[in-house]
């Protein structure tokens, strides 16, 4: 009884993982080549870092659904991707094109690293120039002695 139980739960997964795929059919291969293409370059406005290929929420259905449709009426990659971003801006791109409103998101990051590597610099220079003391009191000398010897006796006893 629990292996036919077994053996039906499994199928009702089964079935369901092959409820997710889609089918498309293209006249030629470019057409197709384009279309996936564009569905891993364009972003999912909902998961954000997935791209359209990989999501399943429903806007990158739909916009899986646009594209085929775009390319199954003869439209080219840059028609559609001109046609997404003014709908739904640069942001749709995972690599935007680099223009002044996205500036900040091709030179951010370089401009991070190089503030960062000036502010450790600074902090190392800063450190090198402080005076180091190597004296310590004598007391504070006779006290890290009487540790050392302490842990020295307990390691010996251990053994």
């Amino acid at each position: 009884m629990k292996r036919i139980l077994l053996s039906l739960l499994m199928l009702l997964a089964s079935a369901y993982s092959y409820a997710g795929i889609e089918v498309h059919t293209f006249s030629t291969s470019q057409q197709e080549a384009d279309y996936k293409q564009l569905i891993n370059e364009l972003r999912c406005l909902v998961c954000q870092n997935q791209n359209i290929a990989d999501s399943n929420a429903d806007l990158a259905k739909d916009l899986r659904r646009e594209i085929y449709g775009m390319i199954s009426n003869g439209q080219n990659r840059d028609q559609i991707v001109t046609f997404m971003t003014d709908r739904y801006g640069d942001f749709v791109m995972y690599r935007p094109p680099f223009k002044p409103s996205t500036a900040v998101l091709w030179a951010g990051p370089f401009v991070l690293l190089g503030l960062g590597v000036i502010g450790l610099l600074l902090f190392i220079r800063k450190r090198k120039n402080m005076p180091v003391s190597d004296q310590i009191s004598e007391a504070d000398h006779t006290r890290a002695m009487g540790i050392l010897d302490n842990d020295n006796d307990n390691k010996s006893n251990n053994s």
